[in-house]
């Protein structure tokens, strides 16, 4: 038996399929564990969805910031999206029942000494803080609070947050942070703006893994989200979104020793 995390799929469908091939992924003895925007950008978004719902708990999903708006627009959060991917999935016979499932996935997931989560962990949240956080999340897409929490991806910039009402405000930051970090201010707070290589991060800007005291170092953590970053690996840390969308590779670690699988994009 062996677990499989994958960096982030954007609907890179053909390019998944070789990849599960080459590792020899068997769902009645393997399992994979997928880093969040399984859709998005790529052409196979409907059928990686259908692929991956149809694993049941062979396979561990946790939520991307573009799973979230593709729920968002489902909701009605967000105009109807013109990327004909996740217009497709809107209109599929079993739409509703992917957005569902999409929507029943945590964003984050704690086992043994590992933790996947799409982008990162704010500094100051032990891992056993995180995953309260994240159940709170999941109940609350659940229910009749998706819509408030949705609310918090078309927020231009983290002030426009503070607008929103105090019981969704915590969450919707731990939202986007579980969804959209890559650099922190030196006081711990969120940095949203810087998207390049780990080489050109500001002075002023600490990578998140890299913040001094992080509370949640003891374990190790699996994420995605920053492409520019590629396939990074440091004790404790595994970054694995190599940008396969716009021409790179899909990457797998197998959790059990490390090692790394490519695949070169198909799509």
């Amino acid at each position: 038996m062996a677990t499989f995390a994958i960096g982030d799929i954007h609907g890179c469908f053909r390019t998944l399929q070789h990849l599960v091939k080459a590792i020899r992924f068997d769902p009645g003895r393997d399992r994979l564990w997928l880093v969040g925007d399984l859709v998005n950008r790529g052409p196979g978004s409907l059928q990686v969805l259908r692929w991956v719902r149809q694993l049941g708990d062979r396979a561990v999903c946790v939520l991307g910031n573009h799973d979230l708006k593709l729920l968002a627009c489902g909701l009605g959060v967000r105009s109807s999206p013109k990327n004909p991917q996740l217009s497709s999935i809107l209109a599929a016979p079993d739409g509703e029942e992917l957005l569902a499932w999409l929507g029943s996935r945590p964003p984050v997931h704690c086992e043994g000494e590992y933790v996947l989560v799409h982008a990162g962990l704010l500094p100051g949240w032990t891992v056993d803080r995180a995953v309260q956080l994240g159940r709170e999340i999941q109940r609350s897409l659940r229910g009749p609070g998706a819509v408030e929490l949705l609310k918090c991806l078309t927020a231009g910039n983290l002030s426009e947050l503070k607008e929103m009402e105090p019981g969704s405000l915590r969450l919707a930051t731990a939202l986007r942070a579980m969804t959209q970090l890559r650099t922190l201010n030196p006081d711990g707070s969120m940095d949203l703006d810087f998207v390049g290589p780990l080489a050109e991060v500001p002075d002023n800007l600490i990578p998140w893994f890299s913040f001094p005291g992080r509370r949640n170092s003891s374990a190790t953590i699996v994420f995605g989200h920053w492409a520019a970053l590629g396939v990074f690996q440091a004790p404790g840390i595994a970054g694995l979104d190599s940008n396969c969308v716009r021409g790179g590779r899909l990457t797998a670690m197998r959790l059990e020793d490390g090692r790394i699988f490519q695949q070169e994009f198909l799509d």
